[in-house]
């Protein structure tokens, strides 16, 4: 099985047109004002599809789930380093009774 090109970008087409719509209704319907939502709707379109590319971009550069010859070449986004555990030296009382 194959795929086409044209088949992700009709996809990303129609899934920004659907997006674009969905943040121009909910604009009208909490405002109440069409020129309002028709500017929402407009301003999604330009402002998602800057930071969508400069997402893309920070992908490009990441070679997370990258995979060579069976061998993952990523480096994590997150490094979880162990804490390291100090002993403390705890002065124990003696529990003598003195009499």
């Amino acid at each position: 099985m194959s795929v086409l090109p044209r088949r992700h970008l009709a996809k990303a087409i129609t899934w920004r047109i659907v997006a674009s719509l969905t943040t121009f209704l909910i604009g009208w319907i909490v405002t109440g004002d069409l020129n309002f939502g028709m500017a929402i709707g407009a301003a999604d379109v330009l402002i998602k599809i800057a930071l969508y590319y400069f997402h893309e971009r920070l992908w490009y550069h990441s070679n997370f789930g990258v995979v060579e010859d069976g061998k993952h070449i990523y480096k994590p986004i997150f490094r979880f380093r162990k804490k390291k555990v100090r002993e403390a030296a705890v002065p124990v009382k003696s529990n003598e009774n003195k009499s």
